[in-house]
């Protein structure tokens, strides 16, 4: 509501002596318009120390060394236009400590044509004391909030969103202005959405506690309407006769995935430990079969029985194939490792591959680098590699190409977390990649499993990969499938490098371990949708100096473009769900950032069987890739831009 204006009142000496005589315990003052102090209270000693004779005859702000919120000509124009000004300014004591003051200026009229000015002050430096104390109080809390992982929600008794940190907007995708005021059920999916109000009230009305002080896993909601898991601890406090409640939230997505793995991995422990013992008894039955009837077959006559008994010896033998890859998934197959260049294997193995695809697949092997030395069965491992290339001819019915790379790869503690059956450290990576079909999310969850096969009855034994999965883990090393449905699949295998291998390493790729890595300060944009690759990266890059921003999919990648022109450079995935791959985004990034950088990362051995035009100018990170890769690249490309 406005001011109204006070029109100068005239007041004569004697009235102005007698306002001062009735309030003299206030703190009053009152001076002439250009500041010469004429009557001075008894507060006013009290407050600044200055006693009534001291004061009286000086002008009040070099007594009082006094400073404005404005300047004194705009205060005058104030006063003369409004009647009065009031405000907050700051008066010295005579002993020199400052004093906050809260003061109100009222104008008025002399007899003689001349204007005084009564000045009523009160003093509020404990009160501001009390103010800066509550903000450093208050700025300390939100640094916390702000830093600590876990989202935290406060609401009301009616379930109104009172307070939402930094880690919420993260977690549920929309900023604190977009959900306070709004009902906390706007971060649940139905049916718990349409319920929640009747929690609060039940609880309001009988007290009945159902999450309040214990932890539980939900369901939460993105502003994107995607579901995630989620940790939620509730605890209850009273503020103004009201109940408030403060939520603590915590992601359980990349958890949950990782105890599924876990799982995942203990089952095919097990399974492998019955197939292998199932397959060792089995053999040793084949064995008395096939015996006997070889001898047999040496006191029959030749004739039709003797056929007959050679149909039963051959369904003997390809039960003992059978067998055999039974004991290679329970790592149980014999196995003779010696010292190999799995470089030179590969390539020399490429010739047989070829005749095997057939004419209308393109066959390609890419050795990046050099010692390529592993300790490791080669007979096996180029039996490993041809079930997996007769997998890729038959996901690509229509020709295709199959590209086998063979590299050194480093896998660190970062990688490791994101996999529980991998361990860190030097590895020679083969990695076969196909333009084929793909496979689903649910076909790669089963894909190594025993007898499991997408093929037509009688087509295949779903043998093949559990054969390779037992014989690369028998070897000490780790098998991962990373496919797309419609877009193809790669099948890396990771073989640990012998010592000769390591005896190969330069001392100048040992020492540059010890060298720092290169840092930067620019924004970096994440594009990832795998939640711990994306943390992963995130985490790599906050070390590295980065101020980093992370998207999920392409369209929430690209809104963030649209809104913010302080990106440097856009780090993303090439195969990603959600309509917009990776190269879609980096087209469309350009056209609106022409100078953006851009870096893609994917799991395929070549991009371009994942982006047919990769953009130009752009670089790209095969996964896993060390902090220094990834470091190295990033400097690359904005040193350059």
């Amino acid at each position: 509501m406005p001011h109204r204006l006070i029109s100068p009142r005239t007041a004569s000496p004697q009235e102005l002596d007698a306002v001062v005589h009735v309030l003299d315990g206030a703190d009053i003052i009152i001076h002439r318009l250009e500041g010469t102090i004429t009557h001075w209270s008894i507060g006013c000693e009290n407050m600044y120390g200055w006693t009534r004779e001291e004061a009286v005859g000086e002008k009040i702000h070099e007594l009082l060394s006094t400073r404005y919120p404005v300047s004194q000509e705009d205060i005058q124009a104030t006063l003369k236009s409004r009647g009065f000004w009031q405000g907050e300014i700051v008066h010295r004591h005579k002993r020199g400590q400052d004093i906050n003051i809260s003061t109100r200026c009222v104008l008025v009229n002399l007899p003689d044509g001349d204007q005084s000015i009564i000045q009523t002050n009160s003093d509020v430096s404990a009160l501001k004391k009390a103010e800066e104390s509550v903000k450093t109080r208050e700025a300390h809390l939100t640094s916390i909030l702000d830093t600590v992982p876990d989202a935290m929600v406060v609401i009301d008794q009616k379930g109104i969103v009172m307070s939402f940190s930094k880690a919420a907007e993260r977690l549920f995708g929309m900023t604190a202005d977009q959900i306070c005021g709004r009902n906390v059920n706007n971060l649940m999916p139905n049916p718990y959405r349409d319920e929640h109000d009747g929690y609060i009230g039940h609880y309001l009305k009988t007290g009945e506690k159902r999450i309040i002080g214990y932890g539980r896993v939900v369901t939460g909601q993105r502003a994107d309407g995607s579901r995630f898991p989620m940790e939620l601890h509730v605890g209850e406090a009273t503020a103004n006769g009201e109940r408030i409640f403060t939520g603590f939230v915590r992601d359980l997505t990349s958890r949950m995935k990782i105890e599924e793995d876990l799982r995942q991995a203990q089952k095919m422990e097990a399974v492998g430990q019955l197939t292998g013992g199932l397959a060792h008894d089995f053999n040793n039955l084949l064995t008395v079969i096939s015996g006997n009837l070889e001898m047999i077959e040496d006191k029959l006559p030749p004739g039709p029985l003797r056929d007959i008994l050679r149909d039963a010896q051959e369904a003997a033998a390809d039960g003992a194939k059978l067998t055999g890859q039974l004991l290679a998934f329970g790592r149980r197959q014999p196995l003779n490792p010696k010292q190999v260049d799995l470089g030179q294997l590969v390539s020399s193995f490429s010739d047989l591959l070829r005749r095997t695809l057939g004419e209308d697949i393109k066959l390609s092997t890419i050795l990046s680098g050099a010692h390529f030395d592993a300790l490791v069965d080669g007979p096996q491992l180029q039996n490993a590699i041809l079930n997996i290339a007769l997998n890729a001819r038959d996901a690509m019915p229509k020709g295709g190409s199959l590209t086998t790379e063979v590299s050194r790869v480093t896998l660190d503690a970062d990688y490791a977390k994101m996999y529980p059956e991998v361990r860190s450290g030097n590895f020679v990576l083969i990695s076969m990649t196909d333009t084929g079909s793909g496979m689903t999310d649910e076909v790669k969850k089963r894909a190594i499993e025993p007898f499991f096969t997408t093929k037509e009855v009688g087509s295949g034994t779903g043998l093949g990969l559990s054969m390779v999965y037992g014989f690369v883990k028998q070897s000490g090393g780790h098998l991962q499938i990373y496919s797309e449905l419609g877009r193809g699949t790669t099948i890396r295998i990771y073989l640990p490098v012998s010592a000769g291998g390591n005896a190969g390493q330069t001392d100048a790729s040992v020492g540059a371990a010890k060298i720092p890595l290169l840092r930067g300060s620019e924004r970096v944009l994440v594009v990832e949708d795998d939640s711990r690759v994306r943390k992963v990266a995130v985490a790599r890059l906050n070390d590295m100096g980065y101020t980093v921003i992370e998207a999920e999919n392409g369209r929430r990648a690209l809104e963030i473009i649209k809104a913010r022109d302080d990106i440097a450079l856009l780090f993303t995935d090439i195969v990603m769900p959600g309509g917009m791959n990776g190269d879609e985004l980096a087209q469309e990034a350009k056209s609106l950032r022409p100078g953006l950088a851009v870096l893609f990362t994917s799991g395929y051995s070549e991009p371009t069987l994942a982006a047919k035009d990769i953009l130009a100018g752009a670089q790209w990170l095969r996964k896993p890739y060390t902090a220094r890769e990834l470091a190295g690249k990033l400097r690359d490309l904005l040193d350059a831009s």
